[in-house]
C-alpha cells in the first residue's frame, strides 16, 4: 500500500510540474500575434467546443481539418488549439503541410486562455 501512495505521489507530481513547464513555455509571443489578429483555431470536437472555448475562436476538428482547411485563409495566422496540446500539433502540422506558413500550436485551450487573456 505504502508503495502505491509512494508512486500516486510521484505521477501526481510529475503531472504539476508539466501543468506549470506548460503555462510558463506556452507564452511564445502568442498574446502578440493575437493583437495582431491571430485566429485561434480549437480542433476539437464540437461537443467539446460547445463544452467550453475561448471566446471568437473557430471550431474545426482535428477529423475534419483534412477536408474543411480550404475554409481558412493561407495568408491568417493560426493558433491551434484542443484540450491538451496534442490534437492541436497534429492539426498545426497538418496545416504546414497543407502550405499554411502562420500556425502556431497554442496547447491547451484553458492553458493558453489563462496565459494570454487573464494576465492583461
Amino acid at each position: 500500500m505504502k508503495r502505491i501512495i509512494i508512486i500516486v505521489g510521484v505521477l501526481l507530481l510529475i503531472y504539476i510540474g508539466y501543468r506549470i513547464y506548460r503555462i510558463y513555455t506556452l507564452d511564445k509571443g502568442l498574446d502578440k500575434l493575437l493583437s495582431e489578429g491571430a485566429i485561434i483555431l480549437d480542433v476539437r470536437t464540437e461537443n467539446e467546443f460547445k463544452m467550453g472555448h475561448i471566446e471568437g475562436s473557430l471550431n474545426i476538428s482535428l477529423g475534419e481539418i483534412r477536408n474543411r482547411y480550404t475554409e481558412l485563409d493561407t495568408a491568417k495566422t493560426y493558433i491551434t488549439v484542443c484540450s491538451h496540446g496534442l490534437r492541436s500539433v497534429k492539426a498545426e502540422n497538418i496545416l504546414k503541410e497543407k502550405g499554411f506558413k502562420k500556425v502556431y500550436n497554442g496547447g491547451a485551450w484553458n492553458d493558453l486562455q489563462e496565459s494570454v487573456f487573464f494576465r492583461h
